[in-house]
């Protein structure tokens, strides 16, 4: 017979799991510009994909850390009234894979790394149409997720553009 905490895990560590997952291995608890350091973190994973991978299992993985964000961040501001807390960067590392999607068959340029990061804190940052929305609206761990998915999103098409009329 399997013992039913084998699957379902003890509190404290589901607890523990979600810091390391949310904080993206710890870059959420940089003591500044914690965004800036979980998009950077997102880079080595869309790196691998790109080399070893396809557009298809970058945008898996962004669909499964989206998930595990949204059970990490639950966990993490249960009990809280931080609904978004700095450490929480899982969700720039969904928004960053996303913001390279439209222009996956070109990261071999230099600029489109750069352009990529930039656009995404960009709109991260100044929080525009839904990516306002979600994150002055939805106070849950859907809405810190889906700022950043947006942000992303709009990332990407920005990203498709300067690729196809400037690079």
């Amino acid at each position: 017979m399997l013992n039913k905490n084998l699957w379902t895990g003890s509190a404290e560590m589901k607890k523990q799991l979600a810091y390391i997952c949310a904080s993206w291995f710890g870059l959420g608890f940089a003591p500044k510009a914690s965004g800036t350091f979980g998009s950077l973190g997102a880079l080595p994973l869309v790196a691998v994909i790109a080399c070893f991978g396809s557009l298809s299992i970058m945008l898996a993985a962004a669909a499964i850390l989206l998930v595990l964000g949204v059970w990490a961040t639950k966990l993490i501001i249960k009990g809280t009234d931080n609904k978004d807390p700095s450490l929480v960067v899982i969700d720039e590392v969904v928004g960053q894979m996303l913001a390279f999607a439209l222009v996956w068959n070109n990261l071999n340029d230099w600029r489109i790394w750069a352009a990529g990061f930039a656009l995404f804190r960009f709109f991260d940052i100044c929080k525009m149409g839904p990516v306002k929305f979600f994150d002055s609206k939805v106070h849950n761990a859907w809405g810190v997720m889906l700022d950043d998915v947006f942000a992303g999103i709009i990332a990407a098409i920005v990203l498709y553009l300067i690729n196809l009329y400037i690079f």
